[in-house]
């Protein structure tokens, strides 16, 4: 019997050598490629928005109240003005709704509208005039946002400007800007409105001339306060001393990087300017009936309040929404903009 032979012991090498290697083999022309697209500061700032929960429900709530205050009152067939005596201090009452207590039905159990015989529904009811709820609550919204909106451009032309100029320049136009504001700051809002409706009289114009004249200067501090942070800066010196103007400097290096706190800024504006507003309003020097601001509308709910709660119910709520959901806007974009600001 044959024993078989054993195999010969296989040498492994202790070192590689030239001959032994061999270079995996490589595409040169996707060398430069970049896997993956490059991510920026505005992407990385929107990622870390939309994570925020609080953020992306508020967005939400604004876009779907922005949206009623626009096709709102052309849904419900009446105008905000229109009066109708037959169909005053009517409750809320919508088809299909009855369970969720859109019933027509008074604080004494009576359905209205079958007393009455009334056949046409009002969504949110009516006021002491027949006029209808739903379309002046959604007049009202429209009226409160547009003024927010002439606060933030006010806030983005004057602030933005005035801080600019006088951090950038410094010296003694910074010294004399800088003492303006100080007056500003010490003339309340309140008292300026007034002066304004004994020279004009209440409404939507004399609240837009007081915002004018006082209602830019926090946004003027922040801006200030920044630049004056940026334009020390080593890029900033670097770019001046390579011969940038003024104008180069300001638009492209000192504007863009104050933009995250300008935003946050107007976040927080706007709803300061509704309640301003609506404050106004609920004292009597805002606008006046038969216009309709949500202002109004709370002053006119809380007169009747024990008897006709729904008057004040829908505008409160709407009012209450807009403004938390600004400011939990304003809180996700303090955040997403400047991560080191989270706590």
């Amino acid at each position: 019997m044959k024993h078989p032979q054993p195999l010969e012991k296989q040498v492994i090498p202790t070192e590689i050598t030239d001959d032994l290697f061999v270079a995996a083999p490589m595409d040169l022309t996707k060398q430069d490629e970049i896997s993956s697209p490059p991510v920026t500061f505005w992407r990385e700032a929107i990622g870390r928005l939309l994570k925020n929960k609080g953020s992306v429900l508020s967005i939400i709530i604004l876009a779907l109240m922005m949206l009623l205050a626009l096709l709102g009152p052309q849904l419900s067939g009446y105008t905000y003005r229109q009066q109708n005596i037959a169909h005053t201090n009517l409750p809320p009452k919508i088809s299909g709704l009855e369970w969720l207590g859109f019933n027509g039905k008074d604080v004494h159990g009576i359905d209205q509208y079958k007393k009455r015989n009334i056949k046409t529904n009002h969504w949110f009811g009516t006021d002491e005039f027949g006029r209808d709820l739903w379309t002046r609550v959604w007049k009202g919204t429209q009226i409160s946002l547009f003024i927010a909106l002439v606060a933030a451009l006010l806030d983005l032309i004057i602030g933005v400007l005035y801080g600019g100029i006088s951090a950038f320049y410094g010296g003694k136009i910074d010294n004399y800007m800088q003492r303006i504001i100080e007056i500003l700051v010490g003339i309340p809002n309140l008292i300026v409105i007034i002066l304004f409706i004994l020279i004009l009289e209440p409404g939507i114009r004399s609240i837009i001339l007081a915002m004018i004249v006082t209602g830019w200067v926090s946004m003027s501090r922040v801006v200030r306060g920044q630049v004056l942070q940026l334009k020390g800066q080593e890029y900033v010196l670097a770019s001046r001393t390579l011969g940038a103007s003024n104008g180069r400097l300001i638009g492209k290096h000192l504007l863009p990087n104050c933009l995250g706190p300008i935003i946050v800024t107007i976040m927080f504006t706007i709803p300061t300017a509704i309640f301003f507003e609506a404050f106004l309003s609920f004292i009597g020097l805002g606008l006046q009936a038969p216009l309709a601001s949500l202002g109004v509308l709370i002053e006119d709910g809380y007169k009747g309040m024990r008897f006709f709660t729904y008057k004040l119910i829908f505008p409160a709520v709407v009012i209450s929404a807009i403004m938390i959901s600004f400011n939990l806007l304003g809180d996700g974009l303090r955040d997403a903009l400047d991560p080191k600001m989270r706590k």
